[in-house]
């Protein structure tokens, strides 16, 4: 066990809009190709999964909100949702995955889409329990890197504590655990590399960090800023260019998401610049969590690198 101690105070135009697949929402995803972007996911109460395109342009613009497919999981059970991975599922089906925690247990999940209609192939369902104990967790991440060689690794934050798995299948292994962040509120993943796995996460008294968690050793800590951050109960990454990287952040209180544009982090020299609010009310009241959907394949090489 490793103690860290953290103090309290695009693919082109046709593979993102692949990524929404209600047609209305992938025409707004194409009209605005140009600028960064990222799918924002939601579990809803119902059990749904609910898409929404947030692109970075002035203002932020955000397409409407695309409902399904419906009742995927059991109404009111999921808690937690990791970044969801899309990729073609040939002749004409598009193929999710991910990880929910329903009740107490931890699932991995996978379903099929029609690629034009958006209709979903309900012999496609898959649910495969992980294991139980998923009560206290508040964060739950995947991360895989595709290069000479691949991994994947899941992470969960658990009171004062972050875990990594190495996943393999669905066999998780070789957990290694990393103590002293308790001030933490929530995190994102923005960087994966062949040796590393980087977050940026914000405390209860407002700060912003990044946390470097290497394949071997102890996490690396770094202030980006003090203060201001303690409201976002939410933070959702995505690549942007090809080191900098898009950040929503969401507080739930006043159900309002805003979106910034990260540099390539560096410490307090990270520069942040604030994009502006996304519409009026981005979080519903029966969102129960939100996620990243994103390009999963191998071959789209979607790596996150903003550290």
């Amino acid at each position: 066990m490793t103690r860290w101690r953290i103090a309290a105070g695009a693919l082109g135009a046709a593979m993102t809009a692949a990524a929404l697949v209600p047609v209305p929402v992938q025409a707004a995803a194409g009209q605005a190709s140009a600028a960064c972007s990222m799918t924002l996911g939601t579990v809803t109460v119902q059990g749904d999964h609910k898409f929404q395109r947030i692109t970075a342009t002035a203002p932020v613009t955000a397409s409407p909100p695309s409902v399904g497919p419906k009742a995927l999981f059991p109404v009111d059970q999921v808690r937690l949702a990791t970044s969801v991975g899309w990729e073609p599922d040939p002749p004409s089906g598009m193929a999710h995955q991910g990880y929910v925690t329903i009740g107490t247990d931890l699932y991995r999940f996978r379903y099929v889409t029609d690629t034009t209609s958006g209709q979903l192939d309900p012999d496609s369902v898959q649910k495969t329990k992980v294991g139980g104990g998923w009560i206290h967790q508040t964060y739950l991440e995947q991360s895989t890197y595709y290069g000479t060689t691949t991994r994947t690794n899941a992470y969960a934050l658990q009171r004062d504590v972050v875990t990594r798995w190495t996943v393999e299948g669905s066999v998780w292994r070789s957990k290694s655990t990393y103590t002293g962040f308790s001030a933490v509120k929530t995190m994102t993943l923005i960087s994966q590399t062949a040796t590393y796995d980087t977050f940026l996460a914000n405390t209860r008294g407002g700060a912003l960090y990044t946390i470097r968690i290497p394949l071997s050793g102890k996490p690396v800590v770094k202030k980006v800023r003090g203060s201001t951050w303690q409201g976002f109960e939410t933070l959702i990454a995505e690549k942007c260019g090809n080191q900098s990287t898009l950040l929503l952040a969401i507080d739930k209180d006043t159900r309002r998401g805003y979106l910034y544009a990260v540099s390539h982090a560096n410490g307090t020299a990270t520069v942040i610049k604030g994009l502006g609010r996304v519409g009026d009310q981005l979080a519903a009241p029966e969102d129960k969590t939100y996620f990243r959907h994103y390009p999963g394949s191998s071959e789209a090489e979607w790596l996150l690198y903003g550290e």
